[in-house]
């Protein structure tokens, strides 16, 4: 496995600060950054790489006015693939974006301009959304005779439901504003996008590597499961988490502080 330091980044940009806060940022702002195979590959390159590389949480952000514009309808027109080829293409943006959200980091997305097609289907894989004011969301898959290949019908019904999708789809409805958050496609709605991601990234940093963990893998794992299994595994993960050194420092400490605000007067 290649290192973050060995790959070589073309339509995507890394850069890490001291406090172990990463930044990967989609680069092809002339293509209001649409993903294409490229893009994809690289995707999967440094979100593979992350968790090796010291890395304590993500920011997601890209370059130019909008976030994501989706597939490269470009691309895909030039390339004539068959099904089966498409089929692989598809199969690689599931890799990528499984990447994301079960990697056990936490990925914060910056969002603005246009959050649409496959850039809703990414979006859709990272733990937390905020948006600005410019940000508006859709899935315009249904209006242009294609149907969704990278994970929309797994993660965007999850978000805000079946009837909201198949309408989004079927109609070309966009998202925007207070609606987008009420309905569960960003969780912040923000001035400034980026500033704000970059606050909750270092509030997750602080929290400890084996916890941060848990919540941004295993509670994605436990939606898969049965209700019985989901709760086996809850209690699994909990024994392993709930005993580690630095929860129990924690919890001491919490107790401890807890205890002192309750103290009665005098």
């Amino acid at each position: 496995m290649l290192g973050i330091s060995e790959l070589r980044l073309t339509n995507l940009l890394f850069d890490m600060d001291e406090e172990g806060i990463a930044t990967v940022t989609l680069n092809r702002p002339a293509k209001r950054n649409a993903l294409d195979a490229q893009t994809i590959e690289e995707l999967i390159g440094v979100f593979t790489a992350l968790p090796s590389s010291g890395a304590r949480a993500v920011v997601l952000r890209a370059e130019g006015p909008h976030f994501c514009a989706g597939l490269d309808l470009v691309e895909h027109g030039r390339a004539e693939r068959s099904p089966a080829e498409f089929m692989r293409i598809c199969l690689r943006w599931h890799e990528a974006f499984n990447k994301i959200e079960y990697a056990g980091l936490p990925v914060i997305a910056a969002l603005k301009g246009a959050v649409v097609g496959g850039g809703l289907e990414l979006a859709s894989s990272v733990h937390i959304r905020v948006m600005d004011e410019t940000t508006y969301f859709g899935l315009p898959e249904g209006q242009r005779g294609l149907f969704t290949g990278g994970g929309a019908t797994i993660r965007v019904p999850a978000l805000i439901g079946k009837a909201r999708m198949v309408d989004m789809m079927l109609t070309g409805r966009l998202y925007s504003g207070d609606e987008a958050v009420s309905v569960g496609l960003a969780q912040y709605r923000v001035a400034d996008s980026e500033a704000k991601a970059y606050e909750l990234a270092r509030i997750a940093a602080q929290n400890t590597p084996l916890s941060n963990f848990a919540v941004c893998s295993a509670i994605s794992h436990m939606q898969n499961m049965s209700g019985l299994d989901a709760a086996y595994a809850e209690a699994m993960v909990a024994g392993i988490v709930n005993t580690q050194d630095a929860a129990k420092g924690r919890l001491d400490s919490f107790a401890r502080g807890t205890a002192d605000k309750i103290k009665p007067a005098g």
